[in-house]
Order: structure tokens, then sequence, then C-alpha cells
């Protein structure tokens, strides 16, 4: 892993050979359902678990307004990215910020798209490290004898993490696929035991079942703030945006065969899988529990219990491969940064040291702040929402330049005037939920 100190700037040759190296552009061989397996492990996180609580907060009209309008217009989004991949002609847009670059300038690109990128990808990593460790310690405290002694969620959360320090080692996207189609089948098959659990919950309630639709909160202030906060959750659920580009990189493309058409065919059959894991999730998990089901669908399904223990365990396997889908674009990201920047050579020393670390990092940074999920409705509104609503709208804007009151000017700015106001609104229903929660979150707990 030695450092070269020399400052000569790498030659062309060494530049290719590099991006041979790279985890996002190592490999260009993938079919398109590749890319259906990345795009459903991207998108359907633990998040769709949290949606039935999200419509507690905003109601039957807005909830159902708000899941619908987010499909449609993130499948638009996605379907620009997808297009802009190669809107220059024998050029590929392999990674989010060199889009950004392009349609902003060499600097400007860098400092819009990166930092919201990393926040994203980093918050996610250490949300699925926390979300895999509560769900492992959920299926140990389902099955284990009555009066066994309770175990702490921070080994849970290095059990988890152990897992990644393997996996993490793969070298490109490529090689995940076959944890990328694990993780496509859990998400799956968790969603339908969430929203068909819930149907025999119903049915064996019977018909005089009196379910509550009314908002949780008694004040207008706390049920305004909880309706943010639950758009918020929304926009944390179809935020997949930030791994599109270098998921459609893998790709083959050809002047005659463009990589666009096979990653629209994955990305079409990819949303089809989300709208069946989503819509019954939110709408049945509602209808059937109202405004008493949990922020986590399955807390609120203890029965039947060896059920929910295996949902719990497809929701470890499935944020396994979601860890590993957004961690690659990082991992990209610092290898670029170790070996053009700081001349490092290339190879598996570094690979090595440098994932390890950062697998560490968001392992340690979970061990001590387990409510960081209550933490990324905040700091996630102002990545999540951009990212995934609006930016590629920009973006599309500055590049193909529409003519003005176009349909598709009009389109683009309907859609980025949605996305802003969601990126300034849904933080500021995450804030009021930190300050309100604030004393039931414990460190290293």
């Amino acid at each position: 892993m030695a450092m070269n100190t020399s400052k000569a700037a790498p030659t062309e040759k060494e530049l290719q050979d590099i991006d041979d190296w790279l985890p996002i552009t190592s490999s260009r061989s993938a079919k398109w359902w590749y890319s259906a397996f990345h795009n459903v492990t991207a998108m359907v996180g633990a998040g769709v678990l949290s949606l039935p609580y999200a419509m507690s907060e905003l109601g039957w009209g807005p909830g159902v307004a708000a899941m619908i309008l987010s499909w449609v217009i993130t499948l638009y989004t996605l379907w620009q990215m997808v297009e802009m991949h190669e809107c220059v002609p024998g050029k590929r847009f392999d990674r989010y910020h060199e889009l950004g670059q392009h349609a902003f300038g060499e600097k400007l690109g860098l400092w819009i798209v990166v930092p919201q990128q990393l926040v994203v990808e980093v918050g996610v990593c250490i949300v699925y490290m926390v979300t895999g460790g509560k769900s492992l310690k959920k299926v140990h405290d389902l099955l284990r004898p009555e009066h066994s002694h309770p175990i702490r969620t921070s080994y849970f959360i290095c059990i988890f993490g152990s897992a990644h320090f393997l996996l993490s080692q793969l070298p490109n996207f490529n090689s995940i696929t076959g944890v990328s189609l694990a993780a496509a089948v859990m998400s799956l098959s968790y969603s339908t035991i969430a929203w068909a659990a819930s149907l025999h919950h119903a049915g064996k309630a019977g018909p005089d079942h009196a379910v509550d639709y009314s908002m949780t909160a008694s004040t207008s202030t706390g049920r305004t703030f909880n309706f943010l906060s639950a758009l918020g959750d929304v926009a944390f659920a179809y935020a997949g945006h930030n791994v599109v580009l270098e998921i459609q990189a893998t790709i083959p493309s050809t002047p005659e065969k463009p990589s666009k058409k096979p990653m629209w065919r994955g990305v079409v059959l990819a949303y089809i899988v989300v709208a069946i894991c989503y819509l019954p999730v939110a709408f049945l998990g509602y209808y059937v529990f109202g405004n008493a089901v949990d922020d986590n669908i399955l807390i609120t399904l203890e029965k039947p219990r060896w059920l929910i223990a295996a949902a719990n365990l497809f929701v470890v396997v499935h944020v396994i491969g979601s860890y590993q889908i957004y961690a690659m674009p990082v991992f990209d990201m610092l290898e670029t940064f170790l070996v053009k920047k700081l001349r490092f050579k290339p190879g598996w020393p570094l690979r090595l040291i440098a994932r390890s670390l950062y697998v560490a990092f968001t392992m340690l940074v979970g061990i001590a702040i387990p409510f960081f999920g209550g933490l990324l409705g905040f700091f996630g509104g102002f990545a999540f929402a951009p990212t995934t609503y609006f930016l590629p709208c920009i973006m599309w804007l500055a590049i193909k330049k529409p003519a003005r009151f176009s349909m598709s000017w009009c389109i683009n700015w309907v859609c980025i005037i949605i996305g802003v106001l969601l990126s300034i609104l849904a933080p500021i229903g995450g804030l009021r939920s930190i300050i309100v929660n604030y004393k039931t979150y414990q460190f290293f707990s």
C-alpha cells in the first residue's frame, strides 16, 4: 500500500488502469436484470415498514396522495437520470457527481452533489447497521427461552457488522449481484408478510373491531409537525436515486445498443416491485390498525411469533444487501481519492484497510447512536428529497434546455417546487421529533 510521492500527473494509461480497478468502472458486463435486483435492494429498504405509521400521521387523503405522487415523481426523475447517463455522445457519466459537474461546472457540481450524496449513503449505511442489529435482537427475543438474560442491542450490531468486514471486500457491483438478489427477494417477502399478517389480524378481530383513524396528537401544532415528519418518512422510503448512475455504469454500452435501454427495463421491473411492496403495506397496515400502529409494523404484529421472527430475519438479509449497495459508491469515492489524489498504489491491501475502516466507522456510530434513524429524518430531509425528487430535474433543465412553458419544462418545474417544499418542510418535522423524544434517546444502549 505504498504511497507514490511523485508529483507528476498520472498518464492516460495509468488513469485507465485505475478506472479498471475502481469498483464502479471495473466491470461493465451486467445484464438488465442485475439493475432490477440492485434498484429493488436500494429502494425497498426497511423504511417500507414505517409507511403505515406515516399514513397514520398523514391521514387517508394526504397519505394516499403522498404515496402515489412520490412513486410517479421518483420514477420520472429516475428515467431522467437513466437518459442523462450518456447525454454526451461517446461519454458515460458513471457517477452522480460527474453528471453534476457536467450540469453545473467542474467545482460547483462537486459541491452540490457530493455532500448530499455522502449524507444519504453514509447515513443509510449507519441506519442499516442499527436496523440489522435491532432486527437480529428481535429474532432472538422472540425465540429465546422465557427466563434467559436479555442481550444488549450493541452486541447484535457488532454481529451484524462483522458480516460486512467480509462482504465489503467484494470488488464491484457485479460481484454483489447474488447478495443483491437475495436482498430483493427478502424485501418482497417481509413486505408480503407485513400486509398479509395485517389482513389476518383484521380477520381474527372480526367486523365489530373498531379502528381509530384520527390523528394521534391532541393539538393542532402537534398534528402539523407529525404531518411534516411523516412526509420525511415517505421521502426516505423512496430515496434510491443516489446509486442509479453507478448501477448503470456496470451495463455494457455501444452506439447501437446504449445502456439506457436495458437499464430502463430493469428500473421498470424494480418500480413494479416497489409498488407491490409499498402500497399494500402502507394502506392495509393503516386500514387494519389505524393510529394504533407502531413506527415499525412488525412490532405491532406480535403473532404468530415464528412468522414475525422470520420476517425480521428477512429484514436482516435485506439490509445486508442494501448496506453493500449504498457502500459501494462510498468505496469508489474513497479509493478514487486515495489513488488519484494521494497517489497510493491500487491493490488489495489498500482496499482491505480503507473498506474495513469504513465498516468499522459505521458500526461504531451505530453502536454509539442507536437512535440514529430518528436523527436521519432531520438530516436526511436536506439530502433525500433533493437527490431524489428535484436535483435530476434541475440537471435536465441545465443539460437538455427544454423550451420555456413546454410540457417537459412545466413537469420539471412542478417536480422542483414539490421537492423543494419537501426538503424544507420534512426537516422541520424531524427536528421537532428529535426535541420531543430526546429524553428517550440513550447512547450505547
